[in-house]
């Protein structure tokens, strides 16, 4: 007994100071008051009287009390509340514990059952004046913006809409198609038979993690890359290579996808190639069925992206600006935006956008967003415009109105915008439409005003066809963004379908250089994923230790709920920088108008850092070929006045200080704006503190990260979650039908037929950003023979 009273007393002693702490920053008294219960109890249990047995079981009444009137019986917010106080009060009840005790005070002799039985009424008791308390407080919770439209019932007919040519034959676009809607018209897995998929093949594709890049299917081959800016050709059958061709120049990167593009009326060498954007900033022509270089595109199958893409002080310099997104055909052009790295400097490269002849690689145009008027290479000497908001994420085309839709990023550095342009606040984090003959402006739309938050759009666009008031359809486009809002635009236009509403944002603690917008675009008109403000009773830990240290740091940052500015104390930002929705996008059944979403709930802790602390801290930018950080650290900002220190918001055991659940898989009715079902995506397996993972299968919401995939047979299969499940559910209900594990989380899946057989491939790369495992596999899956 002497020394679980000590183990206590040290427990209720951190309960103290803690406690008192966060009582001072005006939080939960739980803390201070159940830990000074704790100490008694400890004081009295360490001399052996059973009066401290009886105070222990107070608090531990009070504790469950307290725990349910905080978060009702939602089992894994209650883990860290009551998971310690009730082991311990357990071990109370063990004979060896009885026996130690002595003191006359012992009411168990008038209960049933001795102390067993009361401990078991005790229980009861608190249960139902917590649940009550819970009842009666319950109105008062945050309304999550997911249900801020209501639900409806799934439509069991079709729109009247067509889908955008897909034959199911081939998989011959990053999203299926060229407009980006990740659906087949394939109806041979069927939610009778999907529970019999077998693997049909799995294959290694190099040395590094795959990188989650989507596949394409054409004819009998399946075309990719990794991580290391490596082109790959596989047999759709077997995943046998057939060639690989290595475009990394001794440098890796992101590589998501490749394009495939067939040269009308052309035969023999490079008729059909694939195309693709490296590490090292250079557009790759391949000939399709042999891998070897197309020598009549560009320098010998070469185009260097990097001519014209000097920075403020006339340098190139290698690893800061790389192709990370799969070019995008239309009108017999190859599109391709760029990525620049986060957070190094003002003036970094440009984020022009530009467009090659498919067949010569010659320049068709450039979108400058700074020099609009100028469409060609800049003049000797120059550059494009530097430090203009970049394009890294897919872009989706509608090849009948000869549009490219590219969703845009910020103008470097993302934390702060004082030194931002007119131009570049005109058009960061947007979606623009450009006109495929001439690279001209048609409209663009933005989805978050100065951007200081790194909500970038990340997720490429989707098409799709929706019936207006009198039933005519609509051109559309859905834009799905990291700030947890989904637009729906007239895509000739670029009006909102759906009504947007600008909506006042928090202003405290802006740095007086910064200017931050008073308002926010916001789609009210459709479910949101931007998550429901937080409160305390939010924060969560493995143990009531850290989530004693996640309250007292909820409770010493600004938050004002979304959008809340980062500044130089510290602030909460929702949804993190990671985003609600990333490039994994959505996708969308064409014939019913549902898109289906999979979307984050995770904060991020933000700090703006004075020049002189960021040198104290060795804040520097990457240099050549350097660390190619992203977000999720300290970044130097160069040449503006403040550094950034953007952080995951977890505990010391590396578990977020939030509740779970941490992701959802959701259905919307596009034509209605109506939710049709929404749950947690992912399970507890593989997840854990300090590296050790759970091999329990708990229903818990992990963070995911690429896309999903709707059949014509109404199945939705996705791997995005950080257990590495590949996964269907029921299009109608949200119901699971299938499961198996994967190497790693995947991508976006893609289905093919061959000989007749409907296959589902998926490259199970993983991903660092949601802890997943890493793998270099693909894997394809069928039906038995």
């Amino acid at each position: 007994m002497g020394l679980f009273a000590v183990v206590l007393g040290v427990i209720a002693l951190i309960f103290v100071g803690g406690g008192a702490y966060l009582a001072v920053l005006g939080g939960s008294l739980y803390y201070l008051v159940s830990g000074l219960l704790f100490l008694v109890a400890a004081v009295l249990l360490f001399r052996g009287q059973r009066l401290g047995a009886w105070i222990f079981g107070l608090t531990l009444a009070l504790t469950i009390i307290w725990a349910i009137w905080e978060v009702g019986f939602d089992g894994w917010a209650l883990l860290p509340r009551l998971m310690i106080p009730v082991a311990f009060g357990i071990w109370l009840l063990l004979p060896w514990s009885q026996h130690a005790l002595s003191g006359t005070l012992d009411l168990t002799k008038r209960v049933p059952f001795g102390a067993a039985g009361l401990i078991a009424s005790t229980a009861v008791v608190s249960v139902a004046l917590g649940a009550g308390l819970y009842a009666i407080s319950a109105p008062s919770l945050p309304q999550d913006p997911r249900f801020q439209t209501g639900f409806g019932a799934y439509p069991t007919e079709p729109n009247g809409a067509a889908a955008l040519g897909q034959t199911g034959a081939d998989w011959p676009y990053f999203g299926g198609d060229q407009g980006g809607q990740k659906y087949t018209p394939l109806e041979e897995i069927t939610l009778d038979n999907v529970e019999n998929l077998e693997v049909a093949w799995s294959v290694d594709v190099g040395r590094i993690p795959a990188n989650n890049s989507t596949p394409l299917k054409i004819d009998d081959s399946i075309y990719m890359c990794n991580g290391f800016s490596q082109a790959f050709a596989l047999d759709a059958a077997t995943g046998a290579e057939r060639w690989t061709y290595d475009g990394s120049e001794g440098h890796g990167g992101t590589c998501r996808g490749v394009s495939y593009y067939k040269v009308p009326g052309m035969t023999g060498a490079c008729a059909e190639r694939v195309l693709y954007g490296t590490a090292t900033a250079k557009l790759i022509a391949l000939d399709a069925r042999t891998g070897e270089l197309c020598a009549d595109f560009g320098e010998g199958g070469r185009v260097d992206l990097l001519v014209g893409m000097h920075d403020f002080e006339g340098k190139i310099i290698g690893g800061y600006y790389s192709i990370t997104s799969a070019p995008t055909f239309v009108r017999g052009k190859v599109v391709v935006g760029g990525w620049v790295t986060d957070g190094q400097y003002w003036g970094e490269a440009s984020g022009v956008i530009r467009a090659f002849d498919a067949v010569t690689g010659e320049m068709s145009w450039a979108w400058d967003l700074g020099r609009q008027d100028r469409t060609g290479l800049p003049p000797d000497g120059e550059s494009y415009t530097v430090a203009t908001p970049n394009s890294w994420a897919p872009a989706v085309a509608d090849e009948e109105l000869g549009l490219v839709y590219l969703p845009t990023g910020n103008a470097t550095p993302d934390f702060f915008g004082g030194q931002r342009r007119e131009f570049d606040d005109q058009f960061n984090s947007s979606v623009v439409a450009l006109d495929a003959e001439t690279g001209r402006l048609r409209w663009s739309f933005q989805t978050k005003h100065h951007d200081i938050w790194d909500h970038d759009v990340a997720s490429p666009a989707s098409l799709i066809d929706l019936p207006d008031a009198s039933g005519t359809m609509r051109k559309a486009l859905v834009q799905p963004t990291k700030a947890g809002e989904v637009f729906v635009l007239d895509r000739n236009t670029g009006e909102p379908i759906f009504p947007v509403t600008e909506t006042p944002m928090p202003q405290d603690g802006v740095v007086p250089e910064e200017r931050n917008s008073p308002t926010q675009p916001l789609s009210n008109s459709l479910p949101s994923f931007r998550m429901a403000t937080l409160t305390e009773a939010d924060m969560w830990g493995v143990s009531p230790f850290d989530q004693l240290y996640c309250r007292v740091k909820f409770k010493e940052a600004r938050y004002e709920g979304t959008n809340t500015p980062p500044g130089l104390t510290p602030s909460i930002q929702t949804p993190s920088t990671f985003g609600a929705m990333n490039w994994g996008g959505v996708s969308v059944d064409p014939l019913r108008g549902i898109m289906v979403v999979n979307s984050n709930r995770f904060a991020s802790y933000v700090q703006l850092l004075t020049r002189d602390e960021a040198d104290a801290r060795g804040a520097k930018p990457q240099g050549e070929w350097g660390d190619r950080r992203e977000v999720g650290g300290l970044v130097a900002q160069a040449n503006v006045p403040y550094a950034a220190a953007p952080y995951f918001w977890l505990t010391a055991l590396n578990v977020p200080c939030i509740d779970p659940p941490y992701s959802y898989l959701s259905a919307v009715d596009l034509n209605t704006g109506k939710m049709l079902w929404t749950q947690p995506f992912g399970t507890s397996k593989g997840s854990g503190a300090l590296g050790i993972t759970l091999p329990f299968d708990w229903t818990m919401g992990t963070p995911t990260h690429g896309g999903s995939m709707i059949t014509a047979s109404g199945l939705v299969f996705i791997a995005a979650a950080k257990d590495n499940m590949l996964r269907a559910y029921e299009l109608a209900s949200g119901r699971e039908v299938w499961k198996t594990e994967l190497p790693a989380a995947g991508g976006a899946p893609i289905s093919y037929t061959l000989d007749g057989k409907q296959y589902i491939a998926v490259v199970a790369g993983g991903q660092g950003a949601i802890q997943s495992r890493f793998s270099t596999k693909v894997v394809a899956f069928k039906l038995p023979d």
